[in-house]
């Protein structure tokens, strides 16, 4: 019975899996998906990009010290890569030039490389290449550098060559020479140069004839030509001395390992140099005369158009420099959106102001069509004046303040950038904040403020205008706009006036 029972079981289990299941019951399908209504591509562009949020701004602290000698020691320690800068800053540059002799702290600054500590140009050379350098030297009006960037490991070896380049140079008869005739013919290369040209004309215009200021950092052909080797030494031992100099270390060490460093190598320098006094300020006279420099023939104009400026540290620089950003320091300004945008006279105009250690010059410039060149002097002139007129926008000052504090890390990417900026603080006797202290007035200037330099400094009747181009082109456009009396300029003379009859 037992077993039939589970016989029984078993076949209905046996069965009921055999069966075949009941049919699903069909359910309704899910309503459609509601197509995306379509959507413009171009949409996006309705709307500007937000900016992102601008990087903090971080600035190079420099540091000042003093040997018992007078040398100075400015440090400004950046470790991230073992690398630095090293260098000497020399407080007298081409503003030092003794009269009728442009061109001799370019010469002699120069000559420091040709051989020193008994070693002659070559192998000077040489000792440098050991190290993986090879030593540069800038001069400007208000001062000179002369440095190498090197491995940290290699930095004592470096600053005995440099302490023999500045304490020991050898001034030979044969260098001088040669180092004479490299500048003649790179002064005769620039001469086919308009802008260079305009240069020639344009600083004595501004500055006067004799003003320390009034000759290009290299000099003339005349002047250059009439150098002596006994002049480059009485301007050595004039210029060049621990009171008058400065060591620059920028990278990889610390103030402290700076003046060790100084001391060992520079400690028991002598020397009576001391740093020269600012140049004086130049007088701002209405302008009487268009100069020019003729060249027919030239497809292009320059035009030069400036004044006196301003001297480092004025309370009025960085609202000037606010103003003239505005008038035609970036693409965006008045002066860049009128020539090239509106006009399409150029491929672009701009202006700065060169603060230096006296007053630098305010200058505008742009190399246009010879074709319009009486029309593109008009358009000058006019901007000038809408600084009056049409004064300085919210807009404008707000994107000229942005571009210029955003701008600062562009020159310290690089330890050479530090040494660089460091040296020019030495140059114009500002203190080492000068940087922060810079970008605080920046932020600070306000728009009645920026207004009011620029049209104080930026006034067209004080601006001197000089021209490089086609002398016809320039009699039958420049000479009806009654802008002042046509006269030539022969450059090869160091900016004077040309031989010849002016023209109205």
């Amino acid at each position: 019975m037992m077993m039939r029972r589970l016989f029984v079981s078993a076949s209905l289990l046996a069965l009921a899996s055999c069966a075949t299941p009941p049919a699903a019951v069909p359910t309704a399908p899910p309503p459609a998906a509601e197509a995306p209504a379509p959507q413009d591509a171009e949409a996006f562009r309705a709307k500007m990009p937000e900016a992102g949020k601008a990087p903090d701004l971080v600035l190079p602290t420099f540091e000042r010290a003093q040997l018992d000698n007078g040398l100075t020691v400015l440090v400004a320690t950046r470790r991230q890569l073992p690398l630095v800068s090293v260098g000497m800053a020399f407080s007298a540059g081409s503003a030092q030039d003794p009269a009728g002799a442009g061109g001799v702290a370019d010469i002699t600054y120069k000559m420091l490389l040709e051989g020193a500590g008994g070693k002659d140009t070559l192998a000077l050379d040489n000792a440098f290449s050991d190290l993986g350098v090879s030593p540069s030297v800038s001069i400007t009006p208000d001062g000179a550098f002369l440095g190498v960037q090197v491995l940290t490991r290699n930095v004592q070896p470096a600053l005995a060559l440099l302490a023999d380049v500045v304490r020991k140079p050898t001034f030979a008869p044969k260098d001088f020479e040669r180092r004479k005739q490299l500048q003649l013919a790179d002064l005769v290369r620039r001469l086919g140069s308009p802008s260079f040209l305009a240069q020639q004309a344009y600083l004595p215009a501004v500055f006067g004839e004799g003003h320390p200021y009034a000759h290009p950092t290299g000099g003339t052909p005349a002047e250059v030509s009439q150098l002596t080797l006994p002049a480059v030494q009485a301007f050595y031992r004039k210029h060049v001395g621990p009171q008058a100099t400065a060591l620059v270390v920028a990278g990889d060490l610390s103030k402290e390992q700076a003046v060790e460093l100084a001391k060992q190598y520079f400690g028991d320098w002598k020397g009576q140099a001391v740093q020269p006094p600012a140049p004086p300020a130049p007088p701002v006279p209405p302008r009487e005369k268009v100069l020019y420099v003729s060249k027919p023939g030239l497809e292009q104009t320059t035009v030069l158009v400036g004044r006196p400026g301003l001297a480092a540290g004025h309370p009025d620089e960085d609202a000037l420099e606010l103003a003239t950003t505005v008038f035609g320091g970036f693409f965006g300004s008045r002066l860049n959106m009128n020539l090239r945008e509106a006009k399409g006279y150029t491929y672009g105009a701009g202006a700065s102001s060169d603060p230096r250690l006296g007053v630098g010059p305010l200058t505008a410039n742009s190399a246009v069509r010879a074709n319009v060149t009486g029309p593109a002097v008009t358009e000058f002139f006019r901007e000038l004046a809408d600084l009056r007129s049409r004064p300085i926008t919210s807009q404008e000052l707000e994107s000229a303040r942005e571009g210029l504090i955003r701008s600062f890390p562009g020159g310290f990417e690089r330890v050479s950038g530090l040494g660089a900026s460091a040296a020019a603080l030495f140059y114009k006797h500002l203190p080492m904040d000068e940087l922060n202290r810079t970008v605080e007035r920046l932020e600070k200037a306000t728009p009645a403020e920026v207004q009011r330099v620029a049209e104080a400094y930026l006034d067209p009747a004080a601006m001197q205008l000089i021209l490089v181009g086609d002398p016809e082109i320039i009699r039958t456009q420049v000479g009806p706009l009654n802008l002042g009396t046509l006269t030539p300029v022969d450059v090869a003379g160091a900016g004077r006036p040309a031989p010849g009859k002016a023209g109205k």
